[in-house]
């Protein structure tokens, strides 16, 4: 997922989107466990995407958070 779809969103979209992805990522490693997995570089994508969006997160609580003390 692109950074720029990313900050489109709302915050509160952010975050069902990172449920998404941490279920999709348990989902993954359990294959793994059990040796059913496809692709096993989707983990490390999601873990990227994760990261991502918590970032994005973070910059807009910021952002939030200093225009409420102008």
């Amino acid at each position: 997922m692109r950074p720029s779809e990313l900050r489109n969103m709302t915050i509160e979209e952010l975050r069902e989107k990172e449920r998404e992805l941490r279920k999709e990522l348990f989902n993954l490693r359990f294959q793994k466990a059990t040796g059913e997995i496809q692709n096993p570089m989707r983990i490390k994508a999601v873990r990227k995407d994760i990261a991502r969006i918590l970032t994005i997160i973070t910059e807009k609580e910021r952002q939030k958070a200093a225009e409420q003390q102008k």
